[in-house]
C-alpha cells in the first residue's frame, strides 16, 4: 500500500524523483489513503478523490480503463454500504472518465439511484470527436506513452455526462456543496471544484505537478492564457486542501497559494514573451530561439519540465494566435519530403556521407541536427536497413537527453520503428 500523504510532504519539500519513479503521470500506485476525515484518494495514471457527503458519495474525476475495479475494491473496502450518488468529470481525457462504471452495476443490482455524471457541457462533443477519430489516438497515444502494443486500441465507449452546465453550477449532496467552475486549459471543457464547507480545491489537470501540459504537439488546441486566468480564480478560494488531477495532494493555504501562483506566473510569462515577438512579425524559429524560460519557476519541485517540453508551449501559442503556417516561406508550399531529401542527398555525394555526418553529431552531443540528417536519408532510401540502423540510435540516443517524457518517448517511438524497418509503428494500424 502507498501513502499518499507521505509522499505528498516529500514532493513538496523536492525529496521525490519526479522524472521517473514518481513522474505524476506515468507512475501508478497500489491501495488508496485517506487524505482527511471522509476524503478518499487514488493515484492511477491520473489522481481520483471520493468524498462521503453523509448522503452518499460523491467521486472527484474518476480515473481510467485501468481503474476501474481497483477503485470499486478501495471504495468499498472504506465505505462497504454507502451507495455512490454523483461523480464530477473535470474533462473528457480517458484518465479521468472511467470508474464509476461498476458503482452503476451495484446501483443497478441492488436498487439505488444510479449516479449523476456532472461535466461541462463541451464533453459530449469531445467524446463524439473521439469516435471519429479512434485510429489517429490510437497512433498519437501509442507515440506519446511509448505503447509497443500492436493489440492497443483507443477506447470505444464513454461515459457521456447526465447533468452538464456552461459557465458556473452549483450542486448540494448532503452536508456538503459542489461548486463547479468551467475554465480552457488542457481541454476547453475543463472542470474544476470548490467544496466550501471542507476547503477543498479540485484542479483536475490544471495542475499536474510539473510544467502544465498545455503544449502536446499532438493533441488539439490548448489555451495557456485561459489556463493561468483558471488559476489565479482558485486563489481567491483560498482552499486548505487541494487536489489535483496527477500528482499529490498539498495542504495547507500557504502552500496553495505558492503553488497556484507560480505555475500562472510561468504560463503568462510564456505567453507573454511568444505574443510579443509575434507582434514584431517574427517567425516560429525566431521566436523559439528568443523565449526564455524562467529557471527561478522550473526551479520549483511542481514545475519540472518532466512530461510537457516548455518550447510545445510556445508552438501552442503560435498555432492559437498565428495559424499554422510557421513564417519560413519554403515552407508554405513545401514539396514532399522524399523529393527534398532526394536533392539533398545528391548534393551531399549519398547517403552513406549524409549518415557518416549523422553519427559524428550525435557523438558531438548535437542529437537535433543528427536527427535532421538522418530523416533526410531515411525519406531519401526508406527501405534502407542500414540507415535505419543509424537511425535508430540516434533518436535512441536524443530521447535519453529530454526531460519530458513526451519527447522522450515520441523519440523513442521513432527508434524503435526503425529498429523494425519503419518510419513509424503506427502507421496503417
Amino acid at each position: 500500500m502507498t501513502d499518499l500523504l507521505e509522499l505528498a510532504e516529500k514532493a513538496w519539500n523536492g525529496e521525490l524523483d519526479i522524472m521517473f519513479e514518481h513522474h505524476p503521470v506515468h507512475s501508478f500506485y497500489k491501495g488508496s489513503t485517506e487524505l482527511d476525515k471522509d476524503l478518499l484518494g487514488i493515484k492511477g495514471i491520473a489522481g481520483f478523490y471520493i468524498i462521503d457527503t453523509e448522503d452518499g458519495l460523491v467521486m472527484l474525476d474518476a480515473g481510467s480503463v485501468l481503474d476501474v475495479e481497483r477503485a470499486f475494491v478501495e471504495v468499498r473496502n472504506w465505505r462497504p454500504k454507502t451507495p455512490l450518488v454523483a461523480a464530477i468529470f473535470t474533462h473528457h481525457h480517458v484518465d479521468h472518465i472511467f470508474s464509476t462504471e461498476l458503482f452503476e452495476k451495484e446501483a443497478l443490482d441492488r436498487g439505488w439511484a444510479k449516479p449523476q455524471v456532472y461535466g461541462h457541457s463541451l464533453m459530449p462533443g469531445h467524446f463524439d470527436r473521439y469516435l471519429n477519430t479512434l485510429g489517429w489516438n490510437t497512433a498519437i497515444n501509442r507515440r506519446q506513452f511509448a505503447i509497443n502494443a500492436p493489440k492497443f486500441r483507443w477506447p470505444e465507449h464513454y461515459r457521456y455526462p447526465d447533468k452538464t452546465y456552461s459557465e458556473e453550477m452549483n450542486f448540494k449532496k448532503g452536508n456538503l456543496s459542489f461548486e463547479l467552475h468551467h475554465a480552457r486549459g488542457e481541454t476547453d471543457d475543463h472542470t474544476w471544484v470548490f467544496i466550501p464547507e471542507r476547503k477543498i480545491l479540485v484542479t483536475g489537470d490544471l495542475f499536474i505537478w510539473a510544467v502544465p501540459n498545455a503544449g502536446n504537439p499532438q493533441k488539439v488546441q490548448r489555451y495557456v492564457s485561459d489556463w493561468a486566468n483558471a488559476l489565479e480564480k482558485m486563489i481567491s478560494c483560498e482552499a486548505e486542501t487541494m487536489l489535483p488531477g496527477h500528482g499529490f495532494p498539498i495542504f495547507g493555504k500557504k502552500r496553495i497559494k505558492e503553488a497556484l501562483s507560480t505555475t500562472a506566473e510561468f504560463l503568462c510569462d510564456v505567453e507573454r514573451q511568444t505574443l510579443s515577438l509575434m507582434n514584431k512579425g517574427l517567425s516560429l524559429n525566431a521566436i523559439l530561439k528568443r523565449v526564455k524560460f524562467s529557471k527561478k519557476l522550473m526551479g520549483k519541485p511542481w514545475l519540472k519540465p518532466v512530461y510537457d517540453d516548455p518550447k510545445f508551449l510556445v508552438r501552442m501559442i503560435w498555432r492559437r494566435y498565428g495559424g499554422w503556417w510557421d513564417g519560413e516561406y519554403d515552407r508554405l508550399l513545401p514539396e514532399t519530403r522524399e523529393q527534398e531529401s532526394q536533392e539533398w542527398i545528391i548534393l551531399a555525394g549519398g547517403a552513406k556521407n549524409v549518415c557518416d555526418r549523422a553519427l559524428e553529431l550525435s557523438e558531438e552531443g548535437k542529437h537535433s541536427l543528427a536527427c535532421h540528417l538522418v530523416e533526410t536519408a531515411m525519406y531519401s532510401e526508406p527501405e534502407n536497413r542500414e540507415i535505419h540502423k543509424i537511425r535508430s540510435i540516434i533518436y535512441k540516443k536524443y530521447s535519453k537527453q529530454q526531460p519530458s517524457s513526451m519527447a522522450r518517448n515520441i523519440l523513442n517511438h521513432a527508434s524503435l520503428a526503425s529498429s523494425e524497418g519503419k518510419r513509424d509503428l503506427t502507421e496503417d494500424i
